[in-house]
């Protein structure tokens, strides 16, 4: 009796350990495992980074490095069979839906700004883009300053609306907007006439264009109304998921496996239309890949 008295007692002094991690876990990890679940945000039309393909796939840059973070997690939880749940979401309804617990991360075309991360976090920058706009070739529109009396498109929810609120007041100009529901909904009101510009980030511009149905007709403007990073976002003050997130993408940037992935979606031919952005790392972005930081813009 004594000898199984204390073999019992060894076997509960074992398995302390793991029972008390597993109590351990908090916030989004502990969400993830207790549901057996993860849901993922994802966009629909911000092409590269995440929108659906001709078989109504969500695919992308930024669904690619996500699914790193849900290898990692499903390592992390001794999980691999937890289920991946994607949830469409848009520039408006993205951070409400990751605030309630509707989406885990969020994985698309989101500026970390100072602003944001007073509602949410960010992971490391993957991408760094200037905020500008898309005209027609044929249009005498070339600076911002030329749209002063015009209309213009621009996408809800995005910061390029309080960007060109703030440049209409220093500018001097006076702009009319309409707000589409999603980036192809704003370009499509440039497309159809019916604005004389989108302003929106420059890389999801060129990704509009090259898959509209007549991509010579549009040309993207030189200036810049500010230069912004992306990245993934997930809830505030959880530090156990955010080390993950960070520890998993920056593993990517130091590894150089992000640079495959970016020519991937940006350097070769990309779905539905097999058309090739043809947009270089720029210098800002590769210094993001060497120092990966969560730097938020002011």
């Amino acid at each position: 009796m004594k000898r199984l008295a204390s073999m019992a007692i060894g076997c509960a002094i074992t398995l302390l350990p793991a029972l008390a991690s597993a109590q351990a876990l908090t916030g989004t990890l502990a969400k993830i495992r207790d549901t057996g679940t993860i849901t993922i945000g994802h966009r629909e039309a911000s092409i590269p980074f995440s929108y659906l393909d001709d078989k109504q796939q969500a695919v992308g840059y930024a669904m690619d490095i996500c699914a790193r973070v849900i290898d990692a997690v499903k390592a992390e939880l001794k999980m691999p069979n937890l289920k991946v749940v994607l949830q469409p979401v848009t520039s408006a309804n993205r951070i409400p839906l990751l605030q309630n617990g509707s989406i885990d991360l969020e994985c698309g075309s989101t500026t970390n700004s100072v602003d944001r991360q007073k509602q949410v976090a960010f992971g490391p920058t993957y991408f760094v883009i200037n905020v500008t706009a898309a005209v027609r070739k044929s249009s005498p529109i070339r600076t911002f300053a030329d749209l002063n009396g015009r209309t213009i498109s621009t996408t809800a929810g995005t910061t390029s609306v309080p960007l060109l609120k703030k440049y209409e007041k220093t500018g001097g100009i006076d702009v009319k907007e309409i707000y589409g529901k999603d980036h192809s909904e704003s370009f499509l009101l440039l497309a159809d006439d019916r604005v004389a510009a989108f302003v929106m980030d420059d890389v999801l511009l060129a990704g509009q264009i090259a898959n509209a149905r007549n991509p010579g007709d549009f040309r993207i403007l030189e200036e810049s109304l500010r230069t912004e990073p992306y990245s993934v976002m997930l809830r505030r003050d959880d530090a156990p998921f955010k080390a993950l997130v960070d520890r998993t993408i920056g593993g990517l940037m130091k590894s150089g496996e992000i640079e495959k992935l970016y020519a991937k979606w940006f350097m070769s031919p990309i779905p539905p239309r097999n058309v090739n952005l043809n947009f270089p790392v720029s210098p800002a972005l590769r210094d993001a890949f060497r120092n990966p930081n969560d730097r938020g813009v002011q």
